[in-house]
């Protein structure tokens, strides 16, 4: 088994076809999604299987996510029992579309904007858990 702290991060293009919302808003739920591909890579790496991301907590939104941004998604494993797997996660904006300068425009973030922390649990099989675990 790989010591906590095992990180992953994912960069993404928001499309089009993401939009839900008015002035071309993607709905949270896109982000959980992106989350959910992070835990995947995650459990894949420490147990061999894509295990089941089972829920979230301390789920925040604290930007909003247009078509045309592009964020890095990131999951760090925070802790490890037998079968689960407690991940930090945490989406940021690093270059933000600008249509109000032009249907093309984008401009790369000083600074990456936080857009959504949360912390997930995801669940391997035992027979992979216990295969990981005499290999590691």
């Amino acid at each position: 088994m790989p010591p906590d702290c095992l990180s992953v991060t994912l960069r993404v293009r928001i499309s089009a076809g993401d939009v839900h919302y008015g002035g071309d808003l993607v709905p949270g739920a896109r982000i959980l999604e992106l989350f959910g591909d992070a835990a995947t890579e995650l459990t894949i790496r420490t147990d061999g299987d894509e295990g089941l991301l089972t829920g979230y907590t301390d789920v925040a939104f604290t930007a909003p996510v247009h078509a045309g941004d592009f964020l890095e998604v990131s999951g760090t494993l925070q802790r490890h029992t037998r079968l689960r797997r407690t991940i930090a996660f945490e989406a940021r904006k690093v270059i933000a579309a600008r249509y109000q300068d032009g249907a093309s425009s984008a401009a790369v973030l000083k600074e990456p904007q936080v857009v959504c922390r949360a912390t997930g649990t995801s669940v391997v099989p035992m027979a992979k858990a216990q295969a990981a675990r005499r290999v590691g």
